[in-house]
């Protein structure tokens, strides 16, 4: 999906207008519909407030990643994460994995 396609889907889903979305990121409803049709591509500081505003990832809006993190919370978890050192990281997934391997058990076998 390109970044004029994701930016209506996302807008849409986030029930805001094209005037609403341009006015949060200091730009015009009409360079957000020219953004949305691929006519421009946004700076990178437009494209940042842009997937700000959407709660997306800057990565996400520009086709690096194919997951949406809704919730603020897993994101602002995620990114702090990532600011810990490798060996603190490495012991959060361990024990994400593990309730993850129990949740798919317990679902397995209660099917």
């Amino acid at each position: 999906m390109n970044i004029g396609s994701l930016i209506t889907q996302l807008r849409k889903e986030q029930k805001l207008s094209r005037e609403d979305l341009g006015s949060i990121v200091g730009t015009s409803g009409a360079v957000i519909g020219r953004y949305e049709r691929n006519e421009i591509k946004p700076s990178v500081e437009i494209a940042n407030k842009i997937a700000k505003a959407l709660d997306v990832s800057l990565d996400f809006l520009v086709g690096n990643n194919s997951v949406i993190v809704k919730d603020k919370k897993i994101l602002q978890r995620i990114e702090a994460i990532t600011d810990m050192p490798t060996d603190e990281q490495q012991q959060i997934f361990n024990v994400i994995d593990a309730l993850i391997r129990d949740y798919k058990a317990k679902k397995a076998y209660s099917s």
